[in-house]
């Protein structure tokens, strides 16, 4: 049985450009390309990882709270510091939500507090100094 907090994976350089590919082992594999010609770069996952965190913990929390969903589409946009490590600086996400009606507001800000604060591990994995901003959009 493996232990459930430990996560790995392993990129093998693929011997074109800046190309990696891999993943965990016997699970699915992606391609990381700094080129962005074979895959997503580094901190475009790094973006893609954090919304797909935080959507996941917002369904999660809305279901759990019988709140009806029709859709959630996470937007993240980050700004990186202009000189290296070019870390980000902050990070806006944008939840485009059709099906919460404005009778459970507070179940849905509810939702978006405590995956910021409490659940969305990825996010608890960056810098606590990077500012993080989530905005709400009704389709």
């Amino acid at each position: 049985m493996t232990d459930p907090n430990i996560r790995q994976v392993r990129i093998r350089w693929t011997g074109e450009g800046l190309a990696f590919e891999g993943g965990p082992d016997g699970g699915p594999s992606i391609v990381v390309d700094s080129d962005l010609e074979k895959g997503l770069s580094p901190t475009h996952l790094l973006l893609t990882s954090l919304a797909g965190c935080m959507g996941v913990d917002v369904k999660m929390i809305l279901e759990k709270s019988r709140v009806p969903l029709e859709s959630i589409e996470v937007e993240a946009v980050g700004v990186r510091a202009p000189e290296a490590p070019r870390r980000f600086l902050k990070i806006t996400l944008t939840y485009h939500l059709r099906g919460p009606e404005e009778e459970h507001e507070a179940k849905l800000q509810r939702a978006l507090d405590l995956s910021r604060d409490k659940y969305c591990s990825v996010l608890h994995s960056l810098d606590p100094n990077m500012e993080i901003e989530l905005k709400v959009n009704r389709v």
